[in-house]
């Protein structure tokens, strides 16, 4: 395959994983009679099964037990597990509570967050112009708490859950969707635990003579994982300037979707707070811009 269209075949897979992000809460809306909580665990149950079952047809399942013997991965990938635990819970909980406009904040917000990150825990050095990135993601913040009332910590939570699962994977050595299987194998004891527990009590969503939304549970499995495996793919094979440009689709979708699909007010200091937010990320993709360009004329 020529380096081009291994390029375009990149570009499709990626882009396919952000815009299977972008509706997914379209499918948790269908699901919105469930609790955020029982919800969540749901969707790491079936994902955990969904990810051995995988793993065992393509023969990676002594990859995965291999894991669990190698304590600084295993550490590692409890810390992100909990992380993705906590941003998937809210972030259900935003679709439950008609609270997408704040969630697809977060998401715009992230990667500003991993530029501070980056900062603070590698030491890398910030420019002007990313200097001013992160006093308008600061001011789009205050925004958004001057207009709900209350701080937005639907949105802060999403980006810093988020961010720093992005941090502790980008520094374990392991596959993608190993990880995600190995993650949500940590939590199944709980999450596993939990359901029985509901579904002892009489109070769970699963079983009970509900098919559709028993089907819908158990989708949400493979739903999890393939927009994964989709992003994965497109990694390795496309730029990093150019999957930096497509991780905003995801929001965008999620953002259209809030307003015009499903009702959700899109105010003034929402416009106030999202016009921060885009020309934060406008100055860090000129600024990448400048950079590799200094880099091309000193080589």
């Amino acid at each position: 395959m020529s380096g081009k269209s291994e390029e375009s075949t990149g570009i499709f897979y990626a882009a396919s994983a952000y815009g299977l992000w972008g509706v997914l809460p379209l499918y948790w809306h269908l699901l919105g009679d469930v609790p955020p909580l029982e919800l969540s665990f749901h969707r790491m149950v079936w994902c955990a099964l969904f990810g051995v079952i995988v793993c065992a047809a393509m023969g990676r399942l002594p990859i995965i037990l291999s894991v669990f013997k190698t304590r600084k991965v295993i550490l590692a990938l409890t810390v992100s597990s909990i992380l993705i635990a906590i941003n998937w819970t809210v972030y259900i909980y935003a679709v439950a509570s008609h609270e997408l406009v704040e969630a697809s904040l977060g998401y715009y917000i992230n990667p500003l967050l991993s530029i501070a990150l980056g900062v603070v825990l590698l030491g890398e050095k910030l420019s002007a112009m990313r200097i001013a990135a992160i006093a308008l993601a600061t001011l789009a913040v205050a925004f958004k708490a001057a207009g709900l009332g209350h701080f937005p910590w639907i949105a802060l939570t999403l980006a810093v859950s988020f961010g720093f699962y992005g941090y502790v994977r980008k520094q374990t050595p392991i596959a993608a969707f190993d990880g995600l299987t190995v993650e949500t194998l940590i939590l199944f004891p709980v999450t596993a635990g939990a359901l029985l527990f509901w579904g002892a009590q009489g109070t769970g969503a699963f079983t009970s003579t509900h098919i559709t939304r028993d089907a819908l549970l158990l989708f949400g499995g493979p739903l999890t994982a393939l927009p994964l495996t989709l992003f994965a793919a497109g990694a390795r094979r496309v730029r990093l300037s150019t999957l930096g440009f497509l991780q905003y689709l995801s929001p965008s979708i999620t953002l259209a979707i809030a307003v015009l699909v499903l009702g959700e007010r899109f105010t003034v200091t929402d416009a106030a707070t999202f016009g921060c937010v885009w020309l934060a990320l406008v100055l860090v993709a000129l600024d990448g811009r400048v950079s590799f360009r200094k880099k091309a004329r000193a080589e």
